[in-house]
């Protein structure tokens, strides 16, 4: 408890400089936190899970990929012909819509990415359970599950419902109950579709997406000859995306991707599968220098700048208490417990703020903002992680140790005769 009490007096002594060095500090673990929430979701996404897998099925040789919807049905039973192949747990088909707002000014703030999927694969209850085929809403708190299956109800209920997420609420100044028209651009023009706002998508993963029943675009599909002298619209022959599959484990996922890549009933066009993971890695691929400068150059920059920061506030309180570390020693400090002394104010000084930094982070981000508002891929908002806790403590707390070593080395090697001579 002397130790505590000491440190504490010491950082006290100084409030200026105490409290300008945590300021930096909080500001620079902020950025730290900002940078390894958005890294932390996007290594989750583009890492390999051990058991319920999920694979991607799209196009081989073209992108974005388009395959027929007949091969839903096939994809569905993963090509499976013989009793003991591979069966998907589940499956679920999407089907790109991309349309604007106004199409007299089609810019990024009137468009919309939506995706026509089958309701029920969303999110439901089976056996008790809650279960989605989206990945990045299997982790949401008992209340947002809830929710989403009565916003899921809803969409079922309305022909032409949709659920949109939180970015594209706020950049087009929608609300839940609006009904909209959608322009079809590049791929889906010519196919203009009506919806209704019937629920939102809790904030993250799917801000900048929208999902509405996919029965609605089949049939707009179908109609189209009716309206256009009987000439059919160009994705009616390969309106599916991709193909979402579930299995248990990676030796049931390798036997799948085998036997869905050799079935001659997937031949035309040639199809691949690979893991989600590997699927999402992929996507990711045109910002492979940003990733790479985030967690290379961003991250270890604002480390070594809190490090230097610290450092020199030591410094300077090391070379001022000069005579009092003489003191010490004379009272019977031994030299590493006046180093210990140092480092502790130092980690003291850095852990705190770190801790504080982490908690406002938490706070404003999450609670505040709603996250953290940075497009990359089909990102767009990303969520500070409950880690943040301890990422931030320790961020702070570590680069205080390396930063205090070296002047808590020179205050544990002051000289008492040394000291006490340039005062007499």
């Amino acid at each position: 408890m002397k130790y505590f009490k000491l440190i504490f007096r010491n950082i006290g002594r100084n409030p200026l400089r105490s409290l300008l060095t945590s300021l930096v500090t909080i500001v620079l673990v902020f950025v730290v936190t900002m940078v390894w929430s958005i890294l932390w979701l996007l290594d989750i996404v583009t890492t390999e899970k051990s058991e319920n897998f999920q694979a991607m099925v799209t196009e081989r040789w073209s992108a974005p990929s388009h395959i027929p919807l007949s091969y839903a049905e096939v994809l569905g039973r993963g090509a499976a012909r013989n009793p003991g192949d591979v069966r998907p747990l589940d499956s679920m088909t999407w089907q790109f819509y991309i349309g604007t707002l106004d199409p007299e000014d089609p810019s990024s703030k009137n468009m919309m990415f939506t995706i026509a999927c089958d309701p029920d694969k969303i999110a439901a209850v089976k056996e008790g359970k809650f279960t989605t085929m989206m990945e990045g809403l299997e982790s949401l708190a008992d209340g947002q599950e809830d929710q989403l299956i009565a916003d899921v109800a809803k969409l079922k209920d309305a022909p032409r419902g949709i659920i949109v997420g939180q970015n594209h609420l706020k950049i087009t100044n929608k609300r839940i109950g609006e009904r909209f028209k959608l322009t079809g651009v590049s791929i889906t023009k010519g196919l203009d579709l009506e919806f209704e706002i019937v629920a939102a998508f809790p904030p993250g993963r799917y801000d900048t997406m929208a999902v509405f029943n996919r029965e609605y675009f089949n049939n707009e599909l179908d109609a189209y000859p009716r309206s256009h002298n009987g000439q059919k619209h160009p994705l009616a022959d390969r309106s599916l995306n991709l193909m979402v599959l579930k299995v248990a484990d990676s030796a049931a996922f390798t036997r799948l991707a085998s036997q869905i890549e050799k079935s001659p009933e997937l031949s035309d066009p040639a199809i691949r599968c690979e893991t989600m993971a590997s699927g999402l890695a992929s996507m990711l691929e045109m910002f492979r220098d940003l990733i790479w400068g985030m967690r290379w150059m961003l991250a270890p920059a604002c480390l070594a700048t809190i490090l230097l920061v610290i450092a020199n506030a030591i410094s300077i309180s090391v070379r001022e208490r000069r005579l009092e570390l003489a003191v010490l020693k004379v009272l019977g400090f031994r030299p590493y417990q006046i180093m210990v002394l140092v480092l502790g104010e130092s980690i003291l000084l850095g852990a705190g703020a770190g801790l504080v930094s982490a908690a406002l982070s938490y706070g404003v981000i999450n609670w505040g903002m709603g996250g953290i508002a940075f497009s990359i891929g089909f990102f767009d908002r990303f969520m500070v992680p409950v880690d943040a806790f301890w990422w931030g403590p320790a961020v702070g707390g570590l680069a205080a140790l390396l930063g205090s070593f070296l002047p808590a080395w020179t205050a544990r090697s002051v000289k008492v005769a040394e000291v006490f001579s340039k005062v007499a």
